[in-house]
């Protein structure tokens, strides 16, 4: 394994941060992935007896700079709301440590890297990976770092799915999870979402059949159009009433053809072409593929026995006007977590921002995560 940089012929700029190489990572299709780079970012100082290490696992779209300034689009760290200094999650506190998932394109190893068995780039000869994979290959970064056992997880949408498959994976090395506007498995509502956004990147002539980069082409117009589509479910109807209603964009009139009449349209418009730029296509296809995939009860035989006699700490999170991942969903997990006598707390926050309310101001969020994480170090002593 080395620690160090990396050529990187893909992307738009070489990216800061750290990066840890496996030689291999068996993944749950049975394929072997090899030469396996994992990206990855720390904050704050390791405890002596490694006791304040938090993990935090990004959503979909994120990557490992939840701290740090963006490298591509400038804009500050995607939970600076809830990680950085006097936050819930503190650098003078806790060793934050934040990886890109495989399969993702900002550093760690995915479709648009080269293959070492041929020396092209892989597209669609990318393995299909699983959120379980992903958690593998975090494992494996957890190990390297020389940490035995994290005192928290924390991760929301995506990430929480990751919180998820690390407790019932590795419960003996997860002290306190905190899984966050997500679910045990994706819902049917929610696969269709996915495909709806896939196939509009695959009818992009531009795709070329996942070849692009060796066509020298990118699907920027699919790609765009299935960012619009996938930021809609992350809002709610309330919000883009109360931020946009019928407002018109830039005229006084209907115009009576295409263009951006409203100002909700020229709101996805940009979402769409800002998403391109830091964004890769067949990354999108394959993250989006592994959150369909995930389901703890069809690899357990049901929720409540992925987390049988578990010592794990839970906080489970949900917004009420999620309808992405509805707070129903958060309720059966807390039914099956309480079904084996796990200690866990849950709570339902007011708002009406929707799926993405975890990445914005929440004051209550905040307060949440503050106790549920200063309940944890008064239980070991911590000061």
């Amino acid at each position: 394994m080395v620690d160090g940089p990396l050529a990187l012929p893909f992307y738009p700029q070489a990216l800061p941060g750290r990066f840890l190489t496996l030689p291999e990572l068996p993944l749950d299709s049975g394929q072997v992935l090899r030469d396996v780079r994992i990206a990855f970012t720390t904050h704050g100082v390791l405890a002596a007896d490694k006791s304040n290490a938090i993990l935090i696992c990004h959503a979909l779209t994120g990557d490992q700079y939840v701290l740090d300034t963006h490298p591509i689009t400038g804009k500050t760290g995607w939970w600076s709301t809830l990680v950085g200094p006097c936050k819930p999650i503190d650098p003078q506190r806790h060793f934050i440590i934040c990886a890109n998932v495989i399969g993702g394109c900002m550093g760690s190893t995915g479709p648009r890297d080269l293959d070492p068995a041929t020396g092209r780039p892989y597209g669609l000869t990318f393995p299909v990976i699983t959120i379980a994979d992903m958690v593998r290959a975090q494992a494996a970064l957890v190990d390297w770092l020389g940490i035995d056992q994290l005192a928290a997880v924390v991760g929301g949408s995506m990430g929480g799915m990751q919180v998820l498959q690390w407790a019932a994976a590795y419960p003996h090395r997860v002290r306190a999870a905190v899984p966050i506007a997500t679910a045990t498995r994706h819902s049917a509502q929610n696969i269709a979402f996915h495909e709806v956004g896939r196939q509009a990147i695959m009818a992009d002539p531009d795709w070329r059949g996942g070849a692009y980069l060796e066509a020298g082409t990118r699907p920027e117009r699919g790609l765009a159009v299935a960012r619009m589509a996938a930021h809609i479910t992350y809002l709610s109807e309330p919000a883009l009433q109360r931020k946009f209603g019928r407002t018109l964009q830039n005229r006084a009139n209907l115009s009576f053809g295409f263009d951006a009449d409203f100002q909700v349209e020229s709101y996805l418009r940009h979402q769409g072409r800002s998403f391109v730029e830091r964004f890769d296509a067949n990354a999108y296809l394959y993250i989006t593929r592994a959150m369909d995939y995930f389901d703890l009860a069809a690899e357990h035989g049901s929720v409540a026995a992925a987390f049988r006699g578990t010592r794990t700490r839970f906080c489970v999170v949900s917004f009420t006007s999620d309808w992405l991942f509805p707070t129903v969903e958060s309720r059966q997990l807390v039914r099956a977590l309480t079904a084996v006598a796990a200690d866990v707390s849950f709570c339902e926050i007011a708002t009406d921002r929707g799926h993405d309310a975890f990445l914005l101001e929440e004051p209550e969020l905040e307060a949440v995560l503050r106790g549920f994480l200063n309940g944890r170090d008064r239980s070991r002593g911590a000061s």
